[in-house]
């Protein structure tokens, strides 16, 4: 059976199309434009992003997570010290204020997957668990971007 080239192209084209993650809403949270950062082949962290929403009366903190990608995830912060770019941990997570929202970017708060497994690939989508203290767990798929992608105002 032969497939006519137009519908095989199209085929083709869905299949290298750039992923696209989904916002998730839960319990008065949305997240939403989850993203993460290419990585090289032997490196051994990378960089998560997305934006938090708490339309709940109550406040929420993003402690943490897990994927099957990497070893760990992390909630990190990101400053300037003495010209000196510092990474940490947020050892008590990330406060998201009710009928507040927080951004984590680059040069920002961000997601760290520690200990990957496998390099991120642009194109793809990756499964992250977050974890909050108040609604718990939270299912979301993080598009892989090119390294040089700046989130929805960087552009490409």
């Amino acid at each position: 059976m032969q497939i006519p080239i137009m519908i095989a192209a199209g085929f083709a084209a869905a299949l290298v199309a750039p992923a696209t993650a989904q916002g998730v809403k839960k319990d008065g949270l949305i997240i939403d434009r989850p993203w993460a950062r290419e990585t090289a082949r032997g490196q051994s962290a990378g960089g998560g992003f997305l934006t938090i929403t708490n339309s709940a009366r109550a406040d929420e903190r993003l402690t943490g997570g897990s994927t099957p990608v990497a070893t760990r995830v992390e909630i990190h912060s990101m400053s300037m010290e003495g010209g000196v770019m510092r990474m940490r941990p947020l050892k008590h997570g990330l406060p998201i204020p009710a009928g507040g929202s927080v951004t984590l970017k680059p040069g920002s708060f961000h997601i760290m997957f520690m200990g990957l497994k496998r390099p991120l690939v642009r194109g793809e989508t990756i499964p992250v668990t977050l974890d909050f203290a108040r609604v718990g767990k939270v299912q979301v798929s993080f598009a892989v971007e090119a390294v040089t992608y700046g989130g929805s105002h960087g552009g490409h």
